[in-house]
């Protein structure tokens, strides 16, 4: 794949028919995106078709258990219980028949008892019978006509029979035999009732057992049915969302592992399909501005090439300048300084002033590239930082110091300082010119300059304060920018370079330096140190 930049007329060319392309191929995905079934949608339909199964399954299952119910309710509630009062009654006619017959033949009244006891049976019995022979008219009629032959036997045999017997007070036997044929009349209708209820007993059984077995062929019907929709609807969704997903997920990890070529294939439902072509997209976009990245890149590349080539040269020209410049800075120096001590006071004041500004400029040039050689060589050194003890780098800065501390009466304070990794020279050359900064811009009072340190998290932080003239918060930042000076050269000496130089410094070893706005006694410079990995360790076992 090339990533070069086309030419303007070509390349405008080649960007519209692109534009064109992937335009056309936008429309056709969203119109295939519009034709196809969201995963909403397959759901709802899977779910739908599991419902109506449901649903079916619930009605069939609810009429099985609604006839099971009602032939139950038949046999339990209706048939039994006729079938028991009608044995019942029954058995109270022939205590009725029985009486009579013990009576007649004995002449006892004990005998009697059965016969009164019957009649009272049958009364109940009748009773009973009733309320549960409304929807069985056949029967209904079989009970009637066994009444009334039991009320014509009673009428027309077992009272007059009975007395007879009670008026004569001895046995007679004479009609005994018609009163049992009488009696044989009612057994007819009592053995049809009985056999009906019978009848309708055995068709209700199997009602009942037709009603169990349609429940039971219900519940394994459905649950099939379940299972088979269940399987289907896994299967759809297998097919139409999951595979798709896993295909899209596969492409998205061949995207993700850097090969932007790999082209998404949409599929699926129009969640997945939309994703996909979105990822597409994304896809696209990430090769333009990788193309666009690579293209800077080489120019980033060409930059840091001529970054180097420039660092060479500043290389060189530091070199010159050390050696080269600094041999015929000295002699002018020199001659300047021989021709003042010499003719002094030989010439008139206007040569003797011209000699002072020559002196005076060599003297400053030589100072500003000392200066600039020492800034310009922070952080170039290939020695590698070591620990060093803060209070041994503030010590020897005192020592380079010590005409100015003595001319001044300065006063210098300090706490216990710590050691940190840093360069003995770096870090001496950042407390003397503190120090000095402290010393130049004190005011009518001798300088006292206070030097603490302290333990901030992973840093040590630093803080020098003197009691000098200060520094307006407005030009906090601007006091660390190179040759930036507040004063005027004759007011106080100085190249410019002190607190760039600790800037410089300070941020080399990982740490950043401020002016402290809240302090108003004088100025106040915070820097940080990053703490030694010796002191960071035995702070954390302890």
């Amino acid at each position: 794949m090339t990533f070069g930049r086309p030419s303007s007329s070509a390349g405008g060319r080649a960007s519209a028919g692109a534009d064109g392309a992937t335009g056309r191929r936008i429309r056709t995905a969203a119109e295939d995106a519009a034709s196809r079934w969201p995963l909403g949608r397959i759901i709802a339909a899977g779910m739908l078709a599991l419902a109506v199964v449901l649903i079916a399954a619930i009605v069939v299952a609810a009429i099985a258990l609604s006839n099971l119910g009602s032939d139950r309710n038949r046999v339990v509630n209706t048939l039994d219980p006729a079938a028991f009062h009608g044995s019942q009654l029954y058995a109270a006619m022939l205590n009725q028949e029985t009486g009579v017959r013990g009576y007649l033949l004995s002449g006892k009244r004990a005998f009697l008892v059965p016969y009164s006891t019957g009649v009272a049976q049958q009364h109940a019995q009748v009773q009973a019978l009733r309320p549960l022979l409304v929807s069985l008219p056949a029967a209904r009629a079989d009970l009637a006509t066994a009444l009334r032959r039991i009320e014509y036997w009673r009428s027309a045999y077992a009272k007059p029979a009975i007395g007879t017997v009670s008026a004569a007070g001895k046995p007679v036997t004479g009609n005994i035999t018609r009163g049992k044929q009488d009696f044989d009349a009612i057994r007819g209708p009592l053995a049809s009732f009985q056999a009906y209820l019978s009848m309708q007993h055995r068709q209700a059984v199997g009602h009942l057992q037709a009603s169990a077995d349609v429940l039971d062929v219900t519940g394994i019907v459905s649950a099939v049915a379940l299972i088979l929709v269940v399987v289907a609807l896994g299967l759809a969704l297998r097919a139409a969302a999951i595979r798709p997903l896993t295909r899209l997920a596969g492409d998205a990890r061949q995207v993700a592992s850097g090969n932007f070529d790999h082209d998404v294939d949409p599929s699926g439902p129009r969640e997945v399909h939309t994703l996909a072509v979105d990822m597409n997209r994304m896809r696209e976009r990430i090769l333009r501005e990788l193309s666009a990245v690579r293209s800077a890149h080489s120019a980033l590349e060409a930059r840091a090439r001529d970054l180097e080539r420039s660092n060479a040269e500043l290389e060189q020209f530091a070199y010159v300048a050390s050696h080269d410049l600094q041999e015929p800075l000295r002699k002018v120096a020199s001659f300047c300084q021989l021709l003042q001590r010499r003719y002094i006071g030989q010439l008139d004041a206007r040569a003797d002033q011209y000699i002072e500004f020559a002196v005076d400029g060599a003297k400053r040039m030589q100072a500003l590239i000392d200066d600039l050689l020492a800034f310009s060589r922070v952080g170039r050194a290939e020695r590698a930082p070591t620990l060093v003890s803060c209070a041994k780098a503030l010590s020897q800065a005192r020592v380079n110091l010590t005409n100015e501390i003595k001319k001044s009466g300065a006063v210098i304070e300090t706490t216990d300082l710590p050691t940190v990794n840093a360069e003995f020279s770096l870090l001496t050359s950042l407390f003397q010119n503190l120090i000095s900064n402290a010393i130049k811009f004190c005011g009518e009072q001798p300088p006292v300059i206070q030097i603490t340190a302290g333990r901030l998290d992973d840093d040590w932080l630093f803080s020098v304060a003197d009691n000098g003239i200060g520094i307006e918060p407005e030009f906090a930042d601007r006091i660390f920018v190179i040759f930036q000076r507040l004063h005027d050269r004759t007011q106080y000496a100085g190249t410019g370079i002190g607190l760039s130089m600790c800037r410089k410094i300070v941020e080399h070893y990982g740490g950043r330096i401020w002016l402290d706005t809240e302090y108003h006694e004088g100025a106040k410079f915070s820097f940080t140190l990053p703490v030694a990995p010796a002191d960071a360790e035995e702070t954390s076992h302890d």
